[in-house]
């Protein structure tokens, strides 16, 4: 495998409970059980020879605006090499289960807030991943008229600032044509074993590595 990363880089994954993965938090060095930990262990396979560092932030139920709360410490005070972002499906979910609706406006100013930051206050080079709903009933298809704009603004805001766009939406939606939608996540957000792996491959299948 060719790789991106130089020696000693420490890649940051953070977002929300996709991301978490059940990682302890008291250990800093726990990455959880979900995409982050297979992608670290492929990476640190496939280039011993480059002591990659991986460290997760991720922390269940957040929002940008919960990830912008923290991000001193969630992110700037690591000095990360990369940073990969995933969030954004619970800005769309507290609309329908606590009627608490994100804007349009105020989620870009939020999103655009997280990057700007990394962008002025970090060398990182940064990765922004695309949240992803799977169609495992219609209570979740119908959060796709609040998912699908938020999707467009991450997207461009990933071309904004000159990020890696990986698109886990579009692999779960490639995905839902070979086997059926709770193969992939059962309750339509969280991903299961597969799911994982799914997210693992397209990572880096995109960043490389």
């Amino acid at each position: 495998m060719k790789s991106s990363f130089n020696s000693n880089d420490l890649l940051l994954f953070t977002g929300d409970s996709i991301t978490d993965g059940d990682r302890r938090r008291n250990d800093p060095d726990s990455l959880g059980e979900g995409y982050v930990q297979l992608i670290a262990a492929r990476l640190a396979a496939a280039h011993p020879e480059l002591n990659l560092r991986f460290r997760n932030t991720g922390i269940s139920g957040d929002r940008t605006c919960d990830l912008l709360s923290r991000w001193d410490d969630a992110c700037i005070n690591l000095k990360p090499d990369w940073v990969s972002i995933l969030i954004g499906v619970n800005n769309t979910w507290r609309r329908y289960d606590n009627d608490d609706l994100t804007s349009l406006e105020v989620f870009e100013s939020e999103y655009r807030d997280l990057l700007k930051r990394i962008t002025n206050e970090t060398n990182a080079k940064i990765i922004v991943c695309s949240p992803f709903l799977v169609h495992t009933d219609a209570s979740i298809e119908r959060m796709r008229e609040d998912l699908d704009p938020k999707i467009g603004i991450i997207k461009q805001l990933a071309g904004e600032f000159n990020a890696i766009w990986v698109d886990f939406d579009a692999a779960f939606i490639s995905g839902q044509t070979r086997h059926m939608p709770s193969y992939w996540a059962g309750d339509g957000v969280h991903p299961s074993v597969a799911g994982h792996a799914l997210m693992a491959d397209t990572w880096l299948g995109i960043v490389g590595g």
